[in-house]
């Protein structure tokens, strides 16, 4: 098998400690990988690149994949987040989150079985923002119809045919989908009714 593309994006911080420990995983699991090196956030910039380098986003487009390690956005100087920037760029509105008891782990739950599929493009993170007057900024909750509904297609169209077979072959959940449910944070965030009516 010819070794798969993936762009690696140390990040900063504790970035590209993690990123490191992620690539000796992946070696000694034997999975033939041709890590292609890229720039994201404080690291592009000391470089001096743009935050989000259109060199990195052409390789993630090349690759179709990336690894990525947490990146720094300077605050209050106008950046928009690395996170959001690659999210709105390339379509990831749904942050899908596996999550099972593992044998031999105490945890505060047992048998722990489910997938969390988070919408995480839109609402505050649409990043839509402007200062009102001197000292007064306000900031734009967006929502369209379009990706309200796409992480419920994606829950009840793609889990069962997709997502839980590619989880399926390290952790045995075939067939073991019973239950979707969807939930969003009103309480936390009182807004208008429409906006809050997409979800």
């Amino acid at each position: 098998m010819n070794p798969v593309d993936i762009v690696l994006l140390p990040g900063d911080g504790i970035g590209p400690e993690i990123t490191e420990a992620v690539t000796r995983v992946l070696d000694a699991a034997g999975v033939k990988i041709n890590w292609v090196p890229g720039l994201a956030g404080q690291s592009a910039l000391d470089a001096g690149q743009d935050l989000l380098p259109q060199e990195t986003m052409d390789a993630i487009s090349r690759c179709k994949v990336a690894l990525k390690g947490p990146c720094t956005t300077p605050v209050g100087k106008g950046f928009t987040s690395v996170n959001v920037g690659l999210r709105k760029a390339f379509g990831l509105y749904a942050a899908v989150r596996p999550v099972r008891s593992l044998p031999g782990v105490n945890t505060r739950y047992d048998n722990v079985d489910l997938v969390i599929i988070r919408e995480n493009t839109e609402g505050l993170y649409s990043g839509v923002e402007n200062e009102v007057t001197p000292g007064v900024v306000m900031s734009m909750k967006v929502a369209t119809l379009t990706t309200c509904l796409a992480p419920r297609a994606l829950t009840l169209k793609t889990m069962v045919h997709e997502i839980t077979p590619i989880v399926s072959k390290t952790t045995s959940m075939i067939g073991r989908l019973k239950a979707a449910a969807f939930w969003f944070a009103g309480n936390q965030m009182i807004t208008g009714p429409l906006t809050q009516a997409l979800f």
